[in-house]
């Protein structure tokens, strides 16, 4: 053994010895306050007792202060023993075999569930270098059992994420996701999940390195809805940073999230918010006018009546889409959208209804109105009195009566079920007038 590994090996163990005597320090200083605080109590409830109750009672209250002692001392006991599991547990997973330190990584596991202070120790240790070493390895067992314990240790502190991408984790991803089984699959994507909420402090995450890992669990056929939905959650966090905006289009996240995005189980509403978020760029926006499944996708997410939020969602995309773009809106006319917003406009949130309402504007072939700069793309002139088919006028007139029958009925069930819980009549009398008056747009 070379002289810098016996300087390294015994730097470790007293490194592994101070730390295990400020544990021991940090234990006893918490079991001496419980003890303090409980004498306190225990005073307190004495003069109380003293002068409301008498004997017996006062019996019966040292016979649950015992109880009580004997509790806090049989917990002490518990905390000792698992300090001495995790000062042997780091042991083996620094100088241990194998086996050991897979061993080692399941109870660093169990304790890190218990205490964040001891998670942050824990990294003091060299713990996290150690686990992210052994999930690079191709064992599958020793793989997994890294990952777990690394989940653990990073839920709930900044600090422990932190580390785990300074020691170079998301490099030591798996390359092919298809050798990977579901149960990994869904580990990984949990710890990325947590990592990825590294965004929100401004910590450099190197996108590029999570991507092709994301996108390959996203386009799998093997892989469970849960697992998609922890990995788009994870694409959502990395395009709330403008910056991320050109990898996540480069590494086809737009279209695989379009096509996600028409599958209600696969949490269409966080796919649609990252969609927003990456068509206010100009890459985005551009991949998403190329892509053949815009407009049509998103014209038929405004249908899905039982999901407000994706219907407010896609109609806030189209608008971006539509802004200022004649060929965008072309497209969307001969997708056939008038009829659809106008049906969302009629029955929609109101958020939807706003925004459907801005696209309607935009649709009008009846009459010229003057848009400003603001309000949306100018239009041209649209010559008036073209023929229109009789049989076409009266389905028109037709669909329309049928929408605004749909909306005052909604409307009305609205008031009925206000009404209800509303005992004052002049307030029921506003509520009529307020919501009856959104009832139609024009």
């Amino acid at each position: 053994m070379s002289s810098t590994q016996t300087q390294n090996i015994s730097s470790s163990s007293s490194s592994l010895s101070s730390s295990s005597v400020w544990l021991f320090s940090y234990i006893k200083l918490r079991f001496f306050s419980r003890i303090r605080r409980f004498l306190q109590s225990k005073t307190a409830r004495k003069r109380c007792t003293e002068s409301k109750t008498g004997t017996n009672q006062q019996q019966l209250e040292e016979t649950e202060e015992e109880e009580e002692i004997i509790k806090i001392m049989e917990k002490q006991s518990e905390v000792d023993d698992d300090c001495v599991v995790l000062q042997k547990s780091v042991k083996r997973l620094h100088f241990g075999s194998w086996e050991e330190k897979e061993m080692a990584a399941m109870e660093i596991q169990r304790l890190a569930k218990q205490d964040v202070k001891i998670k942050k120790l824990m990294a003091e240790l060299g713990v996290i270098h150690m686990l992210v070493s052994m999930m690079a390895t191709g064992v599958v067992g020793r793989r997994r059992t890294a990952v777990k314990a690394l989940i653990e240790l990073a839920n709930g502190t900044y600090t422990n994420k932190a580390l785990m991408v300074e020691a170079g984790i998301l490099s030591k991803l798996p390359k092919n996701v298809e050798t990977l089984d579901e149960s990994t699959r869904h580990e990984f994507a949990e710890l990325l999940l947590s990592l990825s909420t590294l965004m929100n402090t401004q910590f450099p995450v190197s996108s590029s390195e999570i991507l092709p890992f994301l996108v390959g669990i996203l386009e799998s056929a093997g892989s469970s809805v849960e697992t998609k939905q922890l990995c788009i959650g994870t694409l959502y966090n990395l395009s709330a940073v403008l910056d991320n905006a050109g990898p996540l289009v480069s590494n086809g996240v737009v279209q695989t999230l379009l096509k996600l995005s028409s599958i209600k189980e696969v949490h269409s509403e966080k796919s649609l918010a990252t969609l927003g978020n990456l068509v206010v760029t100009l890459m985005g926006k551009k991949a998403m006018e190329d892509s053949p499944l815009v407009p049509g996708s998103l014209i038929e997410i405004l249908t899905w009546e039982d999901n407000p939020k994706c219907q407010e969602l896609s109609a806030y995309i189209l608008m971006i889409l539509a802004h200022q773009s004649s060929a965008q809106r072309e497209k969307m006319a001969k997708s056939g959208i008038v009829h659809v917003i106008l049906e969302v406009a009629l029955l929609g949130s109101p958020l939807a209804q706003k925004r459907a309402l801005k696209l309607l504007q935009w649709f009008k072939d009846e009459r010229q109105v003057r848009i400003g700069p603001h309000s949306g793309p100018q239009t041209g002139r649209i010559a008036k009195g073209s023929p229109v088919n009789p049989r076409e006028a009266q389905e028109g007139k037709k669909m329309m009566k049928n929408l605004v029958k749909q909306s005052l009925n909604k409307n009305m069930e609205m008031i009925t079920r206000r009404a209800n819980t509303c005992d004052d009549s002049s307030k029921l009398k506003a509520l009529v007038i307020s919501t009856s008056s959104k009832s139609l747009p024009y």
